[in-house]
């Protein structure tokens, strides 16, 4: 056992009084020898509530203490953890908890009216608020349980293009401890180790954070999570714990660049050694003025919650490579037509990856075998085209193409040029029903002053013809106080699909 190093036992041990993480808001600092107890004392708690190995625990919190406390010890108990989207209705989270099967939920006081709604509907569900398992926790044994076991979170998709998927994983057989698929790619990436300061921005619940956070903290580093993004607050978190890695979504990135040159300037951000985004394409411009300002510390990748595959790119690669989301570094790249056939490079076509890693998706075998071809490589739906070196580039996802006249239009475009307007602060393009062309284009846009008007809407589009051909700009733009994002920055797309839709 003395080799399981990625373990809070072994760095509790070594070193019981650094921190494991601090929570931004409340300013809690857990160190490794309280979070090995409080792992402990879950884990114990997780079996007296009957929870065996690959059972399912749900998660439905907020970013707080506990949120952290209850993955590691679900992380040793052998379970499937859920960690669940604070923004579902009742009907979603009925959805998720039927179909992964959780025998528990464990909640906040926050989500009471929703949960108990929820223990109305399911009478053999336990739930938990955080106070009750904290009381029940107490009480529980601070050493291990006798049959630990490596557990794995199992995650839903945020439903952006249609009813969520419960993304599935095989159960690892190696103990808690060992160096696991996760540990090997993101540490071997992204460099955590002992002494990575890690700055989480986002909901924990979403795949990155939630991941990027354990294996920072398995690895001997220290996390640092907000509650929720603010673009000057990150900065000054930055500035004030020395911060050396981040994880960020583009929009964050939009946000920080469009804070007051006094404000931006006012922040000292050179301990980041690294600051990784992902997520969606982000606008070449947009990133440009990142490396500008923070230096070549900029990582990207392109990766799915299934991590069926996996492309990365340092800022020296993307600088000779503008654009790109990287080389494969988990699973070969084949692009293929809708006929499954592979294209040449530099053509555009669905992106699928060989030799990645498997996944499925849960109680749904439909999805599961149309995620896969003949050849048995795996997709997430996306479209792009890979250069003759090997470097990736994203069009967009398949669902959103706009089909107009026969022509294919992918939406990322006209959001980069939008986007790269000094008076928007977040814009999306859809496709709405053109009873000559089928489809036509149009633009939904947030404005940084919130102001918005018929001049405003000529000049955007003006700005777009100047930037691309006339049939991928928007015809019209209507704007909106805010877009319906989710709160890691993916994009509601149907919602504005569905709205533009009905009668």
């Amino acid at each position: 056992m003395a080799d399981l190093i990625y373990h809070t036992r072994h760095w509790a041990g070594q070193d019981p009084d650094r921190l494991a993480f601090h929570m931004c808001d409340t300013a809690e600092d857990v160190s490794f020898r309280a979070l090995e107890d409080r792992a402990n004392q879950g884990a114990h708690l997780l079996r007296q509530l009957g929870l065996q190995r690959q059972d399912h625990l749900m998660v439905l919190l907020e970013n707080r203490r506990e949120f952290l406390e209850i993955c590691f010890a679900a992380d040793r108990s052998g379970l499937y953890y859920t960690t669940a989207s604070t923004h579902l209705s009742q009907e979603e989270l009925a959805y998720i908890i039927r179909d992964c099967g959780a025998n528990v939920l464990v909640t906040s006081e926050q989500f009471a009216a929703l949960t108990d709604a929820i223990a109305r509907q399911m009478p053999d569900l336990t739930i938990l608020t955080c106070d009750e398992w904290n009381q029940r926790a107490d009480r529980m044994p601070a050493t291990p349980i006798k049959d630990e076991a490596q557990g794995l979170d199992m995650l839903y998709s945020s439903g952006t293009t249609g009813r969520p998927k419960g993304i599935k994983w095989p159960m690892p057989n190696d103990p808690p401890g060992s160096r696991t698929m996760l540990i090997d790619l993101l540490g071997g990436l992204f460099g955590y180790e002992r002494d990575t300061r890690y700055l989480s921005p986002a909901p924990l619940y979403h795949a990155a954070p939630l991941r990027h956070s354990m294996v920072t903290i398995k690895s001997g580093g220290s996390a640092f999570i907000m509650g929720k993004f603010d673009a000057e607050k990150s900065l000054a978190l930055i500035q004030t714990h020395h911060i050396t890695h981040s994880q960020w979504v583009p929009t964050m990135f939009v946000r920080m660049l469009k804070l007051p040159d006094d404000i931006r300037g006012a922040y000292v951000v050179s301990s980041m050694q690294m600051a990784v985004h992902a997520a969606a394409p982000c606008p070449i411009d947009v990133k440009e003025r990142m490396i500008d300002w923070w230096g070549p510390v900029i990582h990207e990748y392109y990766a799915g919650t299934e991590n069926n595959g996996f492309t990365a790119l340092d800022t020296v690669e993307w600088l000779t490579h503008p654009g790109s989301v990287g080389r494969a570094k988990l699973g070969r790249i084949h692009i293929c037509d809708e006929d499954g056939h592979e294209l040449p490079s530099g053509a555009e076509g669905e992106i699928y990856f060989e030799n990645g890693h498997q996944f499925i998706y849960h109680n749904d075998p439909e999805k599961t075998a149309a995620s896969r071809n003949a050849q048995g490589w795996t997709t997430l739906g996306d479209i792009g085209r890979v250069d003759p070196a090997g470097y990736l580039y994203l069009t967009d996802r398949k669902s959103f193409v706009i089909i107009s006249g026969g022509v294919n239009i992918y939406p990322q475009e006209a959001e980069n040029a939008l986007l790269a307007h000094p008076d928007v602060l977040d814009a999306a393009v859809i496709g709405i029903p053109n009873e000559d062309f089928g489809e036509e284009v149009k633009a939904v846009v947030q404005t940084t002053t919130g102001q918005a008007s018929p001049a405003l809407e000529q000049e955007l589009i003006e700005w777009c013809r100047a930037r691309l051909s006339v049939i991928k700009c928007p015809r019209s733009i209507d704007f909106r106080k805010a877009l319906p994002r989710t709160e890691t920055g993916k994009l509601f797309k149907r919602k504005l699909w569905q709205e533009y839709r009905q009668p």
